[in-house]
């Protein structure tokens, strides 16, 4: 049996060149470069070439852009007194974290044709494949990405759930300018921690259309044992189907009542920017859905598609292997709108991380994925064809995958695997590994946020104030903070923390790392997180057509 991975799904990494554990208690200790942001154009560590658009040029469309070293780089709009992206305080955490080998990769964010299983859509993607391909490195590596924007609007890119420094963090108008049509923009931070992480756009509705793929960063000592992995990407799709664009939806969400959409979303917004396009398409408003697992409706799009890695259920993608092996599955829910209930017919699937960080190894028969939220499992292959399913939770919808490691038959797109209803354990029950779990400090800081919205209006936000990219809640570095952030609206709500990872709070005190996690309507959730990564990050919902109606706010680190 073999300790490493054996890549099978998604490919080898995009244009790759060149060739810990977290202290819990004061804060991270991660490899990075001693210069972490040379000149636009310059090589890079390792000796490679740069890539096309990496030299100086006068044409806007080579332009390379970064935060540069030397000089203050992006500086926000907003109140004094806070650690603006690049201040001394982000490029000293950053050289904390010490040197390591140089990856360097070049994403392309474009128009395409994506072929979903017999069905062609147009949409915009990294390159010309649905997900895009994977980006593989190492933990102690320093991340070296290029994203050349040939989109016809601006973009961005957040590697979501690293904790990176903060002016590599892609939030438009908050971290950096936005890429505008025809530039490229150099990504570059060291990357500490194992686990699987995903990049994704982090301009306007950009999610719900192709813009993702996995990050995924492998632990250079790593425990598990395991023959094979395979990287499931679960996604729910509307774009190009019938004249639909994510925007369009999101127009009809909030069409006829009253909803603002001048709020301040950040410099150079998708809405604003040169091909922006608010045709909607027939309705995809959701109606009458319920989820019990969720206690609310499942959602408000009524997505024609649910895909597993850019397929649909009736043209699935097919893992195999071999009766006895044991497969490392990694999971991400890139999906914009929808949660996952996902399950492997005929196996029991043994939970060994979430969200990138690992827990004591606990067994379950389905886990529930809310959007941007990860699970690595452990499952032991049978014989025969299994169903990997993922049910749309409350839609009345799936998606599909299989597992073959020897003959049958296919099972038909409609299967519901028994352990769909069998045991799921929630993230607030599983138990951090002791690598990682905090330590008992009390808090130095408390806040509460209470999410605010409803349906009708949709007008989500925290504490009634739509985001405003000047606004900041102040903490400072070495702090403990608790977050207690209370649900006060009839819908679920996957929030996200950048640059951080939290600790749930329950009945038995510090659990699960994460960076992602569901607040249920009208329950809370309390969650502690160490102010050691200085800057200027958002804390928001994942839903994206949430966060893009107002349910986003900053946390400042006070100088």
């Amino acid at each position: 049996m073999h300790t490493h991975t054996r890549r099978t799904l998604l490919g080898a990494s995009i244009v790759a060149v060149g060739s810990g554990v977290l202290s819990a208690c004061s804060g991270s200790s991660s490899p990075t470069e001693t210069d972490p942001h040379p000149g636009a154009g310059s090589p890079s560590a390792s000796g490679a070439r740069p890539g096309p658009g990496s030299h100086p040029s006068t044409g806007s469309h080579s332009r390379t852009e970064t935060a540069g070293h030397g000089d203050r780089g992006f500086v926000p709009k907003g109140p004094k007194g806070y650690v603006d992206p690049s201040d001394p305080e982000v490029i000293a955490v950053e050289k904390a974290r010490g040197p390591g080998p140089v990856r360097t990769f070049r994403l392309t964010a474009a128009v395409t044709s994506l072929d979903l299983g017999g069905r062609t859509v147009r949409s915009w993607a990294y390159g010309d494949t649905l997900p895009g391909k994977e980006v593989r490195i190492t933990a102690g590596d320093i991340l070296d990405l290029t994203l050349a924007n040939h989109l016809p609007v601006s973009t961005t890119l957040h590697s979501h759930g690293v904790r990176m420094r903060c002016d590599m963090d892609g939030v438009p108008g908050l971290t950096q300018d936005s890429i505008r049509p025809g530039a490229d923009f150099r990504y570059r931070f060291a990357v500490s921690h194992p686990g699987t992480y995903w990049l994704h756009s982090h301009s306007g509705m950009q999610l719900d259309r192709g813009l993702y793929a996995p990050l995924i960063v492998e632990d250079r000592r790593e425990p598990l044992s395991y023959d094979k992995e395979w990287v499931i990407v679960l996604d729910d799709w509307v774009d190009g189907v019938a004249g639909s664009t994510p925007d369009g939806v999101l127009a009809q969400l909030r069409h006829g009542n009253g909803a603002s959409m001048d709020m301040d979303m950040g410099e150079d917004s998708e809405r604003d920017g040169p091909g922006h396009d608010r045709s909607s398409g027939p309705s995809r408003v959701l109606r009458n859905s319920h989820s019990r697992i969720l206690r609310s409706e499942g959602g408000s799009v009524d997505y024609p598609f649910y895909l597993i890695n850019g397929r649909l259920p009736e043209a699935p993608t097919v893992f195999r292997a071999r009766p006895g092996d044991r497969i490392r599955l990694r999971i991400i829910n890139a999906g914009a709108e929808t949660a996952f209930r996902v399950a492997l017919g005929g196996h029991e699937m043994t939970v060994t991380h979430t969200d990138g960080y690992p827990v004591e190894h606990t067994t379950t028969d389905a886990l529930l994925l809310g959007m941007a939220e990860r699970y690595d499992v452990l499952i032991t292959a049978k014989d025969g064809v299994f169903p990997l399913v993922a049910l749309a939770e409350g839609k009345n919808a799936r998606a599909l995958a299989l597992l073959r490691t020897g003959g049958g038959a296919s099972p038909r797109a409609v299967v519901h695997p028994r352990e769909l209803d069998g045991k799921i354990v929630p993230a607030r029950r599983l138990v951090p590994h002791e690598s990682v779990a905090l330590c008992g400090r009390k808090p130095d800081r408390e806040m509460r946020f209470r999410l605010t919205g409803n349906m009708r209006k949709f007008d989500w936000s925290f504490d009634h104030q739509p985001y405003a990219s000047k606004d900041r809640h102040p903490i400072r570095e070495g702090e403990r903070v608790r977050l207690t952030l209370i649900n006060g609206t009839d819908m679920w709500h996957p929030l996200h923390l950048h640059g951080h990872t939290f600790a749930i709070r329950g009945l038995d005190g510090v659990g699960a790392r994460k960076d992602t996690s569901v607040v249920l309507p009208h329950r809370k959730l309390v969650v502690d997180f160490n102010a050691d990564n200085p800057g200027l990050w958002m804390l928001h919902c994942h839903n994206q057509y949430h966060s893009e109606s107002g349910m986003m706010t900053i946390l400042g680190y006070r100088k």
